[in-house]
């Protein structure tokens, strides 16, 4: 065999992408989206440096603790006690004056759905239009006082750290089997054992991606702020129940358990196979069949899936009078910040999903409708009859807001 041959014969070994790369010449990944995702979505984490070049972060932290105190935001408190290793977790609102009695350290602030509260923040989120819009679940903002922290911990979804404001050092473990016991002493689900493998400080702009599973632990070098984008990943239980309640509710009555080819019975204590495989037939009944009743489940799960809350109804004026003011009066509808679109093909047409209602539409019309924040006379004018329809339903139970209500 020549040498030439056997070379070609041996494995070479495949190159294994680097955990750290620099985005400033294509931010926010520091590569194309598609090799992001091949090398490194739900496979290994990165690390971008200057994912975000020069970013400033559009809230302050006593912008973070003002929404701390509503009523609606969901945000809780994280405090370690460091010579006794307690951690001690409190949920919000939370009162003003508790801010300022806070100690200087060790504390960790953390509020849910910002995105869905400034629309700064969800400025944030056409940067991550690489990936499907409905699985990107919320951006969490944390703030830490020097030292701050939550614990070493695993999420069980894909998120990314962007550091916005300070400092946070960040350690992972990216080893094979890593140790995944909780520790059974504290109400918080954190690590019993961590041994990372990387330790990176991070700055403003620069920004980790974890995948799932992935053991990590923050901790505030200085007074910083932390954006987390974090994806739905609804669990197998969580799409099994709400599947199986959804048989349920549309299930006819008349579909039960049959056995017209039942024989006389040797036992009449014992299930035998024939009653199971009967079981199984009658279960069987409860399938959807079809592509599209899949859809239509899913679509409306996943736009429900994990909601903050409801969208708001507002007054709505005569249809005539709307359509007059979006051909004339130059006015836009824009899209509550709770409103959750998706859209899907369908044998005959397409599927709007909003918050779980459904609305059967041309596939042009779903896609300019789920694709747009705010709805003006231009994009109003092109869509079907069916369109207008339902942007007319959706702004009635409130997914749109109209002028005169903004300015309320």
């Amino acid at each position: 065999m020549s040498t030439a041959v056997a070379r070609q014969r041996r494995k070479v070994p495949a190159k294994v992408p680097s955990i750290e790369v620099d985005g400033s010449e294509l931010p926010p990944l520091g590569m194309p989206p598609a090799d992001f995702l091949r090398d490194y979505w739900q496979k290994r984490p990165l690390l971008v440096r200057n994912a975000f070049p020069g970013f400033e972060s559009p809230l302050s932290p006593e912008d973070l603790a003002g929404l701390a105190c509503e009523e609606l935001a969901l945000s809780r408190i994280v405090m370690h006690d460091r010579e006794r290793d307690r951690w001690q977790l409190r949920t919000g609102p939370f009162p003003e004056e508790l801010f300022p009695t806070l100690p200087h350290h060790d504390w960790t602030l953390l509020v849910q759905d910002v995105d869905k509260w400034d629309a700064d923040v969800a400025a944030l989120l056409p940067q991550f239009g690489f990936l499907p819009r409905w699985r990107i679940d919320d951006v969490m903002v944390s703030f830490a006082a020097p030292g701050g922290s939550v614990g070493a911990h695993v999420d069980q979804y894909d998120v990314f750290l962007l550091q916005a404001q300070g400092h946070r050092r960040w350690q992972i473990d990216a080893g094979d089997n890593p140790p995944l016991a909780f520790r059974d002493d504290v109400e918080l689900k954190l690590l019993r054992e961590f041994r990372p493998t990387h330790d990176w400080v991070l700055g403003p702009g620069d920004m980790l991606y974890l995948p799932p599973g992935v053991p990590h632990h923050g901790v505030a070098e200085d007074a910083c702020l932390t954006f987390s984008v974090g994806m739905r990943a609804p669990s197998a239980a969580e799409l099994l129940g709400d599947y199986v309640d959804t048989l349920a509710a549309e299930a006819d009555e008349a579909l039960r358990y049959r056995d017209p080819d039942l024989a006389p019975a040797a036992d009449p204590h014992e299930i035998d196979d024939a009653a199971m495989a009967r079981v199984l037939e009658a279960l069987n009944l409860l399938r959807m069949d079809g592509r599209d009743r899949l859809s239509d489940w899913f679509g409306g799960f996943i736009t429900r899936y994990r909601s903050p809350g409801e969208v708001a109804p507002g007054p709505v004026p005569p249809r005539i009078e709307l359509e007059y003011q979006l051909e004339h009066a130059g006015i836009a509808l824009h899209r509550h910040p709770l409103s959750r679109m998706a859209w899907r093909r369908m044998r005959k047409g397409a599927r709007l999903f909003a918050n779980g209602e459904g609305f059967a539409l041309p596939v042009a019309d779903a896609r300019r409708i789920a694709g747009a924040a705010t709805v003006d006379g231009a994009l109003y004018a092109a869509l079907s009859p069916a369109g207008r329809d339902a942007v007319f339903a959706l702004l009635e139970a409130g997914h749109y807001r109209f002028p005169a209500d903004e300015e309320e």
